[in-house]
């Protein structure tokens, strides 16, 4: 499994290296597919909780599938230990789901991540002596759009832990949306294009 580790506010130590290697090398036993794991390490000062660590992993395995996971804690290692086990209960979950079968349902599907949840942002900004919000775009993603069916972005949305999901159908070949609603249940965006 090929590891990159970025932190953004500082320097990674080789112990802290080494203790999420440890920790991610883990989870090769729940699936033996991984290709690689993006680790993101920052940290951010609060008030009240002082400095907090935010550790985002994201494992990409064979045949696409994709899985992130993230967590937040005062102390590094909490963090990484804590992002762990979350990765550890969404790849069961997901083989529960999939090798209770015997083989996933279907080889050809392929799971692409859309991340946008993160990208608008909003930041107070003084104008005139007042408080306004003012929302910017503070990341940008690209990804590959695979084709995929709709089930299979549903699943792919929940193991990301996102609220849409965007994707090629393998029926249609159209790009579509697939969100969670409000009542728990999913909704299916297909643009028809004019």
């Amino acid at each position: 499994m090929e590891l990159t580790i970025k932190s953004r506010n500082g320097k990674v130590t080789e112990r802290q290296r080494e203790h999420i290697e440890e920790k991610l090398g883990k989870l090769e036993r729940y699936i033996k597919q991984l290709t690689s794991a993006t680790v993101e390490v920052s940290s951010q000062q609060t008030r009240v909780a002082g400095e907090v660590y935010r550790v985002q992993v994201t494992l990409v395995g064979d045949h696409g599938i994709i899985v992130r996971a993230e967590e937040q804690s005062a102390d590094l290692y909490a963090a990484i230990d804590e992002v762990q086990a979350s990765l550890q209960r969404q790849i069961t979950r997901y083989k529960e789901k999939h090798w209770r079968r015997g083989k996933l349902r279907r080889q050809g599907a392929q799971f692409v991540e859309a991340n946008g949840s993160e990208a608008v942002t909003p930041s107070a900004v003084a104008a005139n002596g007042e408080n306004s919000l003012e929302r910017q775009i503070t990341r940008v993603k690209e990804f590959r759009l695979r084709p995929m069916f709709t089930d299979d972005a549903v699943e792919q949305m929940e193991l990301l832990g996102h609220s849409f999901f965007v994707f090629q159908d393998a029926e249609t070949a159209r790009v579509s949306v697939v969100y969670r609603r409000r009542d728990g249940n999913y909704g299916l965006i297909v643009p028809d294009a004019v």
